[in-house]
């Protein structure tokens, strides 16, 4: 077993390229070569004949994936090349990942700062989209070969296959590339619960996103817009600020600038929007105080550290202010959700803008530009396969 998974570089090489021929690898004194003919092989050295095995076979016991020893910063993110491929349970699903979303939460979990830390080692990522490859025995809505998207990953999105909870696996629509499929689950499902679940967001109220630009922010515009709403954004960027133009903002500031709130409560009449869905409230809640309307909500979705508010301004505007969890949704809620965001695929208003792509060999790359960007533009995704 050791000396096969050591050649795994040769035997996917061959897979990959040809059908007959053949490659070789060096393992310290021993040079091997690999000769492929349809479906078997024979691994030769320069002591003879070592083995004989079906090729497809023993390349689906193997992949590539993000590993984590340690916490730590983005330097422990490690690709390995010999992971063995999980096997799902009789609930779950096996997912072929064509790729995988980058959620800020996937850094703190990293870095061993959130509350429920997993056992090392570990391979992060909780979105995917992908293809069916195995379905446990009890799963019956899902079948070999379906293209899905899952925010219910069990072991790891960073990976070429993934196990996922069948229940939290969902058909992605024909109308979404894998690409734009691992931009849908935490994002949208969080935008809408925030939102409209626990913004009790209604059509003709109007909506600021604080911060408009990034994976969350962009699918509570084209949620807001969906459902009628008259909806703000700020972006950090003149490129930032034509992107939530273009997908559906009404008007659009830049929250690096002067007197910015100013400009937004003249585009509200001096009345300030009803909803203020908030990205960043460590740094912003004071000024969601000082701009909210009368009895209106914000919702904070984000947050990176501690603020200091005036409480003086909430009672003036009996205005709530409430935080949001994904995890905390009751299963009803994850149905209406479910419901929503599936009708958005089929009438073309789920359209996740992709920021940036990555292999996953630039996963550190990845989580630093997941937290220290300048100016979110969109989602960031590892592209698999």
């Amino acid at each position: 077993m050791l000396l096969y998974l050591n050649i795994d570089s040769c035997l996917r090489y061959c897979l990959n390229n040809t059908e007959r021929g053949h490659c070789s690898t060096d393992l310290g004194s021993k040079q091997l070569v690999f000769w492929i003919t349809d479906e078997w092989g024979f691994i030769h050295s320069d002591r003879g004949q070592v083995s004989f095995m079906s090729v497809r076979s023993a390349i689906s016991t193997i992949m590539r994936a993000v590993r984590v020893t340690e916490f730590g910063g983005p330097q422990v993110l490690k690709l390995e090349t010999n992971v063995p491929v999980p096997r799902p349970s009789e609930d779950q699903v096996l997912i072929k990942v064509h790729a995988a979303g980058i959620n800020p939460v996937d850094t703190y979990i990293r870095s061993g700062t959130y509350a429920v830390k997993p056992t090392l080692p570990y391979t992060p990522g909780k979105d995917v989209a992908g293809v069916v490859e195995e379905v446990g025995s009890k799963v019956k809505h899902l079948k070999k070969g379906d293209r899905v998207y899952s925010m219910a990953v069990a072991s790891g999105g960073y990976a070429e296959y993934c196990t996922s909870a069948s229940t939290g696996t969902k058909l992605l629509h024909s109308n979404l590339t894998f690409e734009e499929g691992a931009g849908v689950g935490i994002p949208y499902y969080t935008a809408y619960r925030a939102l409209v679940i626990i913004g009790g967001a209604k059509p003709g109220e109007t909506v600021l996103i604080h911060g408009a630009s990034g994976a969350v922010g962009l699918a509570c515009v084209q949620i807001a817009k969906s459902r009628g709403l008259h909806v703000l954004g700020t972006a950090g960027s003149e490129a930032g600020i034509d992107l939530i133009l273009r997908n559906g903002c009404d008007a659009a500031f830049s929250h690096r600038e002067d007197g910015y709130a100013a400009k937004i409560m003249e585009a509200t009449s001096n009345n300030g929007p009803q909803i203020i869905i908030e990205m960043l409230a460590n740094v912003n809640l004071e000024k969601d105080l000082e701009m909210i309307s009368k009895r209106g909500r914000i919702v904070v979705v984000g947050n990176r550290g501690s603020v200091e508010i005036t409480p003086r301004l909430a009672m003036q505007k009996e205005c709530i202010v409430t935080g949001m969890l994904l995890f905390n949704a009751s299963q009803n809620e994850m149905d209406e959700i479910d419901a929503a965001v599936s009708a958005g695929m089929r009438d073309g208003w789920v359209k996740p803008p992709i920021g940036k792509t990555y292999t996953l060999d630039q996963a550190p790359a990845a989580h630093n530009d997941v937290i220290n960007n300048q100016g979110t533009l969109g989602r960031l995704i590892f592209k698999v396969f």
